[in-house]
């Protein structure tokens, strides 16, 4: 997501012995009970209760089914992998104290999350100075693995251990830009955004992409993550000749900041990124037909890659949807366990004393072919898969106007 969640993975060996001692001796009895197995934890960090949770549940949903079938394919030889679900409430403060905590524990050897930018500001240093692999499904704040300066061209990557899966605002906010020019033919934008690193950051890359096509900003608004209630800004729109808002946020504000637009009668589209293409976006807003998000990746539903895990995923009957993320939440889980495989190969079969530092490096070198496709990372960390989707409400679901990669 955006600033769009913690994923870990820790060792513990029978005996409570120390990482460094992993696969030498004493190791713990495998739940299949294969005797000379290290125990590996992979944990989540993301907002499992909340606003938010309908994508926090779907990222950890899909990160234990990577686990279950690494262990049954006997993915990494002589290691078994365990999840440890933590929840942040998508909020910075929460998510420092899940970083501490998992660092603390010498155990603990990756991350997969946060969901949200803003998290992932308060945790990337904690996970650097120990070394410990971070990976996203839904981060897309540009700042986190480009520096504050990236967007003057001077591009630096603060932090080695800080991946991500999913492409970032500086490629889905212009996707959003170019679709509405040239595609819905809308040169006129109302732009709001919730303030919040995710928000700001994407209604910034839109605002530059579509002024530069042409369209015009006939209007400027921050609401607060919180507020429920936008009738000021309903009839601020109302009057500014707007043919569209772009909406900076996620979807517990803005469905109703859509409906109430909607019932004041302003009928334009509402568009926004991945932090509002969801399900629940739909229910907060019943009149949200022809509101429309953009998206990070290709729909899953649509590639071959995705098929068995759409089928896996329904067979192990959880109880919540994998959502947005849960394809990218998978790769991240599995690109974390090939980090560990590789480490595992070079060492003879065990685990280094300096196995965080190494999966750091082994989850830099990684490529395959995931469920989203190809899941590689360039010199940032980012991603080298820079498809997105826009998506169109029609008939109470969420269906693909466009896919594509960003053409900038």
């Amino acid at each position: 997501m955006r600033n769009r969640s913690l994923l870990v993975v820790s060792i513990a060996v029978a005996g409570a012995l120390s990482l460094s001692a992993c696969g030498s001796r004493g190791e713990k009895k495998a739940e299949d009970g294969a005797a000379g197995s290290t125990t590996v934890t992979i944990g989540v960090d993301a907002p499992l209760t909340g606003d938010l949770s309908a994508l926090g549940l779907g990222i950890k949903n899909s990160v234990d089914l990577a686990v279950k079938q690494a262990n049954a394919k006997n993915e990494v030889p002589g290691v078994k992998f365990e999840i440890k679900a933590l929840d942040d409430t998508a909020k910075p403060a929460p998510g420092q104290q899940n970083a501490t905590n998992l660092v603390a524990d010498k155990t603990v050897i990756g991350v997969v999350g946060p969901l949200n930018s803003s998290v992932a500001q308060s945790m990337q240093q904690i996970f650097n100075d120990a070394n410990l692999v971070q990976i996203s499904p839904a981060n897309t704040g540009v700042a986190l693995s480009q520096g504050e300066a990236w967007a003057s061209g001077k591009k630096a990557r603060p932090f080695k251990s800080y991946f991500r899966t999913s492409t970032t605002d500086a490629v889905q906010g212009p996707f959003a830009a170019q679709y509405l020019v040239n595609e819905a033919a809308k040169k006129k934008v109302f732009l709001i955004d919730d303030q919040k690193t995710y928000g700001a950051g994407l209604a910034g890359t839109f605002k530059g992409e579509f002024t530069k096509l042409g369209g015009t900003i006939v209007g400027e608004e921050h609401v607060n993550p919180d507020d429920r209630d936008f009738n000021a800004i309903v009839t601020k729109v109302k009057s500014s000749g707007a043919e569209a808002i772009y909406y900076g946020g996620e979807y517990p504000a803005a469905g109703p900041l859509s409906l109430q637009l909607k019932e004041g009668g302003v009928n334009i589209p509402l568009m926004g990124g991945d932090g509002i293409q969801s399900a629940d976006f739909i229910k907060l807003n019943p009149k949200s037909q022809g509101d429309l998000a953009t998206s990070v990746g290709l729909p899953v539903e649509q590639l071959p890659s995705a098929a068995k895990f759409i089928a896996d995923y329904k067979a192990a009957a959880y109880k919540d949807a994998y959502e947005t993320y849960g394809g990218y939440s998978y790769d991240s889980a599995w690109a974390i366990i090939q980090g560990v495989k590789a480490v595992v190969a070079a060492n003879n079969g065990k685990l280094p004393a300096d196995a965080r530092a190494k999966v750091v490096a082994a989850v830099q070198a990684v490529s395959f072919e995931g469920v989203t496709g190809k899941v590689s990372f360039d010199e940032y960390g980012d991603t080298t898969n820079k498809q997105l989707t826009v998506y169109a409400v029609k008939d109470g679901t969420w269906a693909v106007a466009k896919s594509g990669t960003f053409a900038g």
